[in-house]
C-alpha cells in the first residue's frame, strides 16, 4: 500500500445488493472502514423497530453508509474537470459520506430522544475525539478531522461540498430511500438514480440538476414521499417505538428512585448520570440493548418485565386515530379510566404524531433552512424546482401530520378485573 493520501495497490470492492458493487480505491477509505468505531454500525440497525413490520428490514447503518459513499464518488466522478469543482476536496467529500452516520446509536431515534443525546454531536465526538477514526482522519493533516466534522455539520465553507451529503437530493437521501426499498419488500422507494447522477453539475454553493433530468428528480421526490407514509411511519413500527422508548424510560425512572435490579443496567450507568464518554457511547450496540431486554423479563418490576416481554416476543399495542387537538376533553377521562383500571397511564396510553415535508423551499425566518433542488435551464439560468414542475408544486411547503392513540388491547380484553371500567375505556376507543 501507498500512503494515506495516495491509492491501494489493488481495488477493494463490496458486493452490494443495491449498488451492484461499492468501490474503494483509496487507501484514505479503506483505513477509515477498518475502524472498529466504523465496524460497530454493523451492529445498530438503519431502520430501527421497522423489522417488526417488515421482516426484511435487518439492513445496518454499515450497509447505508457504505452505500451512500458510493454514491459520492459516482456524483464526484460526473463532476470531474466541470467548473466549480475543485478536485482537492474529493477524499474529504468521500470521508464525509462515509462517516456521516458513525454516531448513531442503538434504536437511533428513540434512544435519542429518551436519554436526550443527539448523533450529530455523536459524530462529531468520533470524528475529532480520541478515537482510531480520528487517528486515520489525522494522517490526512492535523486540520483534516475537523474539516471532515465540518462537512458534517454544514457549516464548512465549500457549501457545494455539504450539499453532496446534505440538501433535499443528496447522496444520503438517494441512498436510504433505494435501500430502503430493497429491504423492506416495497415498490415505492424505487427512482432512475442513474439518469439523476448523470445531469448533477457541481456549482459555487450547490449542486443543481440539468432541467432535461427533472423528471427523474419527480419520481425521487415522490418516492420519499410515499416511504416516509408508507414505511417509516408505519403504525406498527411506531407501536414498536413506544414501548422501546417506554422501557428505557421505566429503566430511567427505576435507577433514578434507586430500584435494586436483578441485572444492574452497567451499561446504561454514565448515561443516567449524564457524564458518557465516547468509549461508553461506543459499547452501546442493539445487541446489548437486546441483552438487557432478555434479562429484564424477569424483573420483580411488573411494568419493566411485561415492556420488554411485549417488545421481544412482539405483542405490541393497538392504536386508533386521535388527535389531541381535536379531542382535548377525551385525553384526561381515558387517562383517569386508565389509572381505575390498574394501567399505568404514563406507560399504557401513548399519543405518537409523525409528520413530514416531502419538498420544500428556502422562507426567509424559518428556523430551519431548507436549500431547494434548482434546475440549470438551457439557456444556463437556475429555476427552483417547483417553479418549473406542477407536480412537486402540488406537495411543496405542504406539512402532513398524523397522530395515533397507542393502548395494550389484550389488557382491556381481559375482563377478569374491572370489566366495566375496561369497557367504558372500549367506548370511548372505539365509538
Amino acid at each position: 500500500m501507498q500512503n494515506i493520501n495516495g491509492q491501494l495497490s489493488e481495488e477493494k470492492v463490496f458486493k452490494d445488493p443495491v449498488h451492484r458493487y461499492i468501490h474503494v480505491r483509496d487507501t484514505l477509505i479503506w483505513e477509515l472502514i477498518g475502524t472498529r468505531e466504523f465496524q460497530r454500525l454493523r451492529r445498530i440497525r438503519q431502520l430501527g423497530t421497522t423489522f417488526f413490520t417488515f421482516h426484511g428490514a435487518e439492513h445496518s447503518r454499515f450497509n447505508h453508509s457504505l452505500g451512500v459513499y458510493e454514491i459520492t464518488r459516482r456524483i464526484i466522478e460526473v463532476f470531474q474537470g466541470r467548473p466549480h469543482w475543485d478536485n482537492n476536496e474529493r477524499l474529504l467529500c468521500l470521508a464525509a459520506a462515509l462517516l456521516h452516520d458513525v454516531g448513531h446509536g442503538p434504536f437511533s431515534h428513540s434512544f435519542e430522544k429518551v436519554f436526550n443525546t443527539d448523533h450529530e454531536e455523536w459524530t462529531r465526538e468520533i470524528i475529532i475525539g480520541k478515537t482510531e477514526i480520528n487517528e486515520v482522519l489525522r494522517k490526512m493533516g492535523d486540520d483534516f478531522p475537523q474539516k471532515v466534522a465540518d462537512v458534517i455539520e454544514k457549516t464548512y465553507n465549500n457549501k457545494l461540498v455539504v450539499s453532496l451529503i446534505s440538501s433535499q437530493i443528496d447522496a444520503d437521501r438517494m441512498d436510504y430511500l433505494q435501500r430502503d426499498a430493497y429491504f423492506t419488500g416495497v415498490s415505492y422507494g424505487h427512482f432512475d438514480m442513474e439518469r439523476i447522477l448523470r445531469v448533477m453539475r457541481p456549482l459555487e454553493d450547490q449542486v443543481v440538476i440539468k432541467q432535461s433530468g427533472m423528471h427523474a428528480v419527480e419520481d425521487y421526490i415522490m418516492s420519499r414521499y410515499q416511504m416516509y407514509w408508507q414505511v417509516y411511519f408505519h403504525p406498527v413500527t411506531r407501536s414498536a417505538e413506544v414501548i422501546l422508548s417506554k422501557i428505557l424510560w421505566r429503566t430511567k425512572h427505576l435507577y433514578e428512585t434507586g430500584y435494586q435490579f436483578k441485572q444492574e443496567p452497567i451499561h446504561f450507568y454514565s448515561l443516567f448520570n449524564e457524564n458518557m464518554s465516547i468509549e461508553d457511547y461506543l459499547r452501546l450496540d442493539e445487541a446489548i440493548i437486546l441483552y438487557y431486554f432478555q434479562i429484564w423479563q424477569d424483573e420483580d418490576d411488573r411494568i419493566l418485565s411485561d415492556l420488554c416481554g411485549r417488545f421481544l416476543n412482539r405483542r405490541l399495542f393497538k392504536y386508533v386515530e386521535f388527535n389531541p387537538n381535536l379531542q382535548m376533553k377525551e385525553w384526561p377521562v381515558l387517562y383517569q379510566l386508565f389509572h381505575e383500571a390498574g394501567i399505568n397511564p404514563e406507560y399504557y396510553l401513548v399519543v405518537d404524531s409523525s409528520s413530514d415535508l416531502p419538498y420544500d423551499f428556502y422562507r426567509p425566518g424559518e428556523e430551519e433552512e431548507r436549500l431547494p433542488i434548482h434546475l440549470q435551464m438551457p439557456n444556463g439560468k437556475i429555476r427552483e424546482l417547483s417553479r418549473e414542475s406542477e407536480v412537486v408544486e402540488a406537495i411543496s411547503g405542504k406539512k402532513r401530520t398524523d397522530h395515533k392513540l397507542y393502548f395494550p388491547f389484550d389488557v382491556l380484553e381481559d375482563e377478569t378485573e374491572n370489566a366495566t371500567i375496561k369497557q367504558k375505556i372500549k367506548d370511548i376507543l372505539f365509538k
